[in-house]
């Protein structure tokens, strides 16, 4: 299990993990600006702890979404 990741991690850093990397980081990029964007909004509202739980909540949703279409190398 740890060879594996590892192995995968070894591959993200030198950039062969995925066919396309300007997708990848596209992608994780507006899932970590929509958490962001709902945890600004949400902090004018809702204590810190609530809005970074609302923050994380919908970037956690939207990674998997998003990185449905990714094709690995």
């Amino acid at each position: 299990m740890l060879d594996m990741v590892m192995n995968s991690s070894r591959l993200f850093f030198t950039g062969k993990l995925f066919q396309d990397n300007r997708l990848v980081f596209r992608q994780l990029a507006i899932g970590a600006g929509a958490g962001l964007v709902v945890l600004v909004v949400a902090a004018q509202f809702l204590p810190i702890w609530a809005a970074a739980i609302a923050g994380g909540a919908v970037s956690g949703f939207l990674q998997p979404i998003l990185f449905k279409d990714l094709k690995y190398a």
